[in-house]
């Protein structure tokens, strides 16, 4: 690709961008949100056109007319935004545009035994293929958009944030794909915000920063701080914030609490100013737990209450009411609005500031949303833009900019960093410990365990469904995490 260029109305996304790939190398495409990697790929992948620059594909020009003409170069793509069809089954969306068949007739056999061999690869044959995808959580249908790109045989491979939605183990059996992979002369454009992944499978990288190259070089020869550098143009403060916050009382108490979709009963408290973070791997039931607390899945057994609130009943409607805020894992399925602008989705969970004589200030509105565009860094031309357009992080920061406009006192966060970049996880960080220091209570669910360790009061770990052990985070490590999430065993039973 050499000296690309796209405009988007007035903002230009790439400026004189030039990337190269060679065979069986993994070449690590970095930067912030908004920094135009994902247009670049866009691009790669013939769904988006340049503006100017040019293409070659194994010395040939290089110029497809859309996606289905890129994949049949060899070139397989798999999104940060999973690209499922959710109302079609497993089988049915690894093999999708990739039918087998004879004479008109669909060789199922045969398909059936290549999707089985993809997820295979990726360790999890276990995987009902009859499930549509709609049924599956994040991290499972992470897994289905992998199996799909691997059952392609493609010869360029693009993964833009493999692992967000992956356990470390899983992360681990990926690699070994991407190294079986590689030997095989596959070329692997590497995208990801978790810089030691990059230092263990890129033998390359290339960073981009406000559209145009700002470095590039061998993974080997620079340190993770030169590329973060690199990244932010400047010096990143410490990544994880210690400042000192006082816990208090129980703000949020749950008593044999058991959805209809969690494995167990679970007995959780959560006290004022602190942060709680819950480990586990991928179906451990810790994204269960956080929709059943915020009503979105119903209780089977148990009670939730909150301090000064009672009892919590009903869906979603009270528990915003009793001072609860949700962040989905899923931002754009669940998390926002798509179709409707930044100002919308940043205060559609309280207008009460905007609202005079029952009418809504729409310029009140607007004020807001430039507010806080400003305080949360987004990255949007103005808040009218509809929030579809902004890039995945930036959508993120949109998605936590409504819970801290509702002004929650409790707040339900599961995978909050996902697809964040490096400056934008400094800064989540930050608000997070601001927010316990101002008594507030966050729930934090990650598959990252450094940073639960660097950023919770405490860490609880679930396996199977069941909380295994909670304990001060200073009594862990990522290994004790990794062991209570994979063996189901308490520290004492070791």
């Amino acid at each position: 690709m050499e000296s690309i260029v796209k405009d988007f109305g007035a903002t230009r996304a790439l400026d004189g961008v030039s990337f190269d790939l060679r065979r069986g190398e993994v070449h690590a495409l970095l930067g912030e949100n908004g920094a135009g990697k994902s247009t670049l790929i866009k691009i790669l992948s013939g769904a988006v056109r340049a503006d100017g620059g040019a293409m070659s594909l194994d010395g040939k020009p290089y110029a497809p007319a859309g996606p289905l003409e890129s994949r049949n170069s060899g070139i397989s793509v798999i999104y940060q935004e999973l690209n499922l069809a959710p109302h079609l089954t497993v089988e049915e969306n690894i093999m999708l545009g990739r039918e087998d068949h004879r004479r008109g007739w669909l060789r199922r056999r045969v398909m059936r035994e290549r999707v089985r061999r993809a997820l295979g690869l990726v360790h999890h044959g276990e995987l009902d293929l009859e499930t549509p995808v709609r049924r599956l959580g994040m991290a499972a249908r992470q897994i289905v958009e992998i199996a799909r790109a691997l059952a392609e045989d493609a010869k360029i491979l693009v993964m833009d944030e493999p692992t967000s939605s992956l356990s470390g183990e899983d992360a681990g059996r990926l690699f070994e794909i991407i190294r079986s992979l590689k030997a095989g002369g596959v070329g692997i454009i590497y995208i990801s915000h978790f810089l030691e992944e990059v230092q263990q499978v890129a033998d390359r990288f290339t960073v981009l920063r406000d559209g145009k190259l700002a470095g590039e070089g061998e993974t080997a020869a620079n340190s993770l701080d030169a590329i973060i550098r690199m990244m932010v143009g400047g010096e990143v403060k410490e990544l994880f914030p210690r400042d000192g916050h006082a816990i208090g009382e129980a703000a949020l108490v749950a008593l044999e609490l058991k959805g209809k979709k969690m494995g167990a009963a679970v007995d959780l408290t959560l006290r004022r100013g602190e942060i709680l973070g819950i480990a586990g791997l991928i179906g451990s039931g810790r994204t269960e737990l956080l929709r059943t607390i915020f009503g979105l899945d119903r209780p089977a057994t148990g009670s939730i209450r909150v301090e000064g609130a009672g009892a919590l009943r009903g869906g979603p409607g009270p528990r915003i009411a009793a001072g609860l805020g949700y962040l989905s894992e899923d931002r754009q399925g669940e998390g926002l609005a798509l179709s409707l602008s930044v100002v919308d989705n940043l205060t559609l969970s309280r207008f009460s500031p905007f609202v005079r004589f029952g009418w809504l200030s729409l310029g009140r509105q607007r004020q807001a949303g430039w507010d806080w565009i400003r305080r949360m860094n987004i990255k949007a031309r103005s808040p009218l833009q509809v929030v579809a357009h902004l890039s995945g992080g930036n959508q993120q920061k949109v998605a936590l900019a409504r819970l801290l406009h509702q002004n929650a006192e409790i707040f339900l966060l599961d995978e909050p960093t996902r697809g964040i970049d490096i400056g934008s996880k400094s800064q989540i960080y930050e608000w997070m410990s601001d927010l316990a220091g101002r008594g507030k209570s966050v729930l934090f669910v990650s598959s990252y365990f450094p940073e639960l360790l660097g950023v919770c009061d405490r860490i609880a770990v679930f396996h199977r469904g069941q909380m295994v052990e909670t304990r001060e985070s200073a009594g862990w490590t990522e290994e004790s995490l990794l062991a209570a999430a994979t063996t189901g065993r308490t520290a004492a039973e070791w």
